[in-house]
């Protein structure tokens, strides 16, 4: 099975006016850790929604994006 790399938009639910763009290989542990307060960059914000999601079957391509 390929790995999906999936480039993210969340938004957070405390203040609608702080949005996050990321890139995982898990999207799902990715959203989780956000909201569990794991990414300094995203702590104090929590909770946070998703919004958009892309998928790229190449990492570089991902990244360019």
């Amino acid at each position: 099975m390929a790995i999906i790399y999936s480039v993210y938009l969340i938004r957070s639910l405390s203040d609608p006016t702080q949005k996050y763009v990321g890139i995982s290989d898990d999207l799902e542990k990715r959203l989780d850790d956000h909201n569990q307060g794991k990414s300094k960059h995203t702590s104090k914000f929590i909770p946070w929604e998703l919004v958009v999601n892309i998928n790229f079957y190449d990492k570089y391509k991902a990244y360019d994006f």
